[in-house]
């Protein structure tokens, strides 16, 4: 830290008490200076020699036959106005980053210019501040940090923007010449403990670019606010360090989900620091990551904020949605919501996302006639599998909700279902998890949420959890089975298996169709598969997998059975049931209960003897 010593003479100022300050000296005071409950007494001629205020006001007590005076507002206190009573009478101050402000504010009201005395207290601070004070990272934030007690003073004297230039000119230097207070305000680094021989200086290692963001982290937000305005007019600093810098300051100012809850009187305060940190956002694309852009949301939406705030959020996430994780997007709803995460603010975020798809018209003027030209979207195919895969897990974990709407899930479902993907297996997922937390919905309900997923996209680890699942209806199962058995001859080479009619038309009808080609009720397939029915169905699949190794084998093809066959064959060697007890699933379901007993667990969480899980989605950690 920079400091300076102004004169030479030995401190002669002594206490009596708490509140009484007297110069010892064989010359009796002649002047009381009441400095709001401290009394200095002290002598008028050094005092009057170097402060024009003073002669002004001992003039007046002068007239009145008194010599007492009061200066009780002036910026700092007793403490400010000692210092600069001790210069006068030429006795050695200190100056430092902690006290020049203070001083100089009240050299300032003292009135201690050049024009009382050459080489006054004015003219020395400012000597100081500019040619060590300014010129130093760590004083510079200090006295800024200072600056504030004394508004609106500081201000005029402009020693508020005199720091603000300071810091933003040091925080745009290249790296290479940074050798000043880089460890300011940071933890040490393994080698610099002095155990390493190779350190020998800050020099010694790589600084990184945004060295600089969490020793601004300490200021208030007012002050922050114009650091980083300034940075970012010089143009030298990235945006991705703008953006670090503001998440840095971000984590430091603002609770966490975790111990740091906020306090109802701290409410306006928060919504302050949240409003300034996303309009300093950098507009370019990706200058701040997705994951901390949800964060701001989740704290924007706990504490209430402005709608023009969310939705500076929304529209930014939506333009980078891909990166974001299923945790980054499991938004608490606000007290008072029957639901238990702001599903609504996530579907705005998708619409933003799609936007982006949209194919744009620009108006262009040629001659005398204007053209218009449409562009096609920006998002590619890898995107659009990312953030469907996001939206499948969104869904598994939202579906846990008792209380969530099944329009909700599927109006969110469908936004993405152009998106093509490989694989159905985490929709599935999301739908299991959905059927099993809500038993109570309707034959029609169900048989909606599972029109969202292809049965045909299916894995095979899929599949058997599937033909094992007592919630979904009849009709599904079936096709699951159907597409199964397809998949299995395909991959022999051989032609589709001989199934039964009942299938056959089931599959060649439209899963969406309001009508069936076969000969059976809507309301029968639609139905929840019993226990029994299901094993039905399994040993009619083992059944149509032995007939086609018997067909092969007569065929002259290899005598062997795969792996995945031998094992479903020893499985459903003992299911297999009689064509009679088979043809009455479609005949007619008689008086069977809408809901069978919830016996199958959902995909995922399956006992491993019977059917290998797929695995859940890992998403990326956030750190909050």
């Amino acid at each position: 830290m920079k400091f300076m010593k102004l004169g030479s003479k030995p401190d002669t100022f002594q206490t009596d008490g708490n509140n009484i300050r007297y110069v010892a000296s064989e010359l009796a005071t002649d002047v009381i200076v009441h400095v709001g409950d401290v009394k200095f007494y002290l002598h008028k001629f050094p005092l009057l020699s170097k402060s024009a205020r003073l002669q002004k006001l001992v003039s007046s007590a002068n007239e009145g036959n008194g010599d007492e005076i009061n200066v009780h507002d002036i910026p700092g206190g007793s403490s400010a106005f000692e210092v600069c009573a001790k210069f006068c009478y030429g006795m050695t101050v200190t100056l430092n980053a902690y006290n020049v402000v203070a001083t100089r504010c009240a050299a300032e009201y003292l009135e201690m210019y050049e024009t009382v005395e050459k080489g006054n207290l004015i003219y020395k601070v400012d000597v100081f501040l500019n040619s060590s004070i300014f010129r130093s990272w760590k004083d510079s934030i200090i006295i800024l940090q200072t600056t504030k007690a004394f508004l609106p003073l500081s201000e005029e004297l402009k020693l508020i923007s005199h720091c603000i230039d300071a810091i933003a000119s040091k925080a745009s230097v290249d790296v290479s010449k940074v050798d000043w207070s880089y460890t300011y305000n940071r933890k040490k680094i393994p080698e610099d403990n002095g155990n390493d021989p190779s350190w020998n200086s800050v020099r010694s290692r790589m600084i990184p670019n945004d060295w600089w963001v969490e020793d601004l982290s300490d200021l208030e937000i007012d002050l922050y606010k114009r650091v980083i305005v300034t940075i970012k007019n010089r143009g030298i600093i990235s945006n991705e360090v703008i953006g670090e810098a503001l998440k840095a300051y971000a984590y430091r100012r603002l609770p966490g989900s975790g111990k740091n809850v906020i306090q109802h009187n701290d409410m306006s305060k928060f919504r302050s620091i949240l409003d300034t940190i996303v309009w300093l956002l950098p507009a370019e694309k990706g200058s701040v990551s997705c994951s901390f852009l949800l964060k701001l949301l989740k704290a924007a939406v706990s504490a209430d904020s402005a709608e023009t705030i969310k939705m500076e959020l929304v529209k930014r996430i939506g333009q980078q949605l891909e990166e974001a994780s299923v945790s980054d997007l499991l938004i608490r709803a606000q007290e008072g919501e029957e639901t238990m995460y702001d599903v609504h603010v996530v579907q705005k975020i998708l619409e933003e996302f799609m936007t982006q798809d949209q194919n744009a018209e620009t108006e262009m003027e040629n001659g005398s006639e204007i053209q218009e030209i449409r562009r096609p979207g920006i998002l590619s195919e890898a995107s659009k599998l990312m953030v469907a895969k996001l939206v499948d897990g969104y869904l598994a974990e939202i579906a846990k909700d008792p209380n969530l709407p099944l329009s909700s899930f599927i109006g969110i479902s469908e936004m993405v279902s152009s998106f093509s993907r490989p694989a159905h297996d985490g929709l599935y997922r999301a739908i299991d998890t959905y059927l099993k937390e809500h038993p109570g919905i309707s034959k029609s309900e169900r048989k909606r949420i599972c029109r969202l997923m292809d049965c045909k996209k299916l894995s095979a680890d899929a599949c058997m959890h599937a033909v094992q699942n007592e919630r979904l209806p009849l009709r599904v199962v079936v096709q699951v089975l159907f597409f199964e058995q397809v998949r299995a001859a395909a991959s022999s080479g051989s032609s589709t298996p001989d199934l039964p009619k009942a299938i056959k038309d089931l599959n060649c009808a439209s899963y969406g169709s309001s009508r069936s080609t076969t000969t059976n009720n809507d309301e029968d397939w639609d139905g929840v598969a019993s226990a029994e029915e299901l094993r039905a169905l399994r040993g009619e699949l083992a059944a149509l997998r032995l007939g086609h190794v018997a067909v092969h084998d007569r065929n002259g093809g290899e005598n062997r059975i795969s792996n995945s066959d031998r094992a479903a064959i020893s499985k459903m060697k003992g299911l297999i049931m009689s064509k009679r007890i088979f043809s009455k699933i479609w005949s007619s379901k008689g008086g069977q209960a809408e809901n069978s007993s919830d016996s199958s667990e959902s995909l995922g969480s399956i006992n491993h003897d019977e059917v290998k899980s797929t695995p859940t989605r890992r998403g990326r950690h956030s750190v909050s």
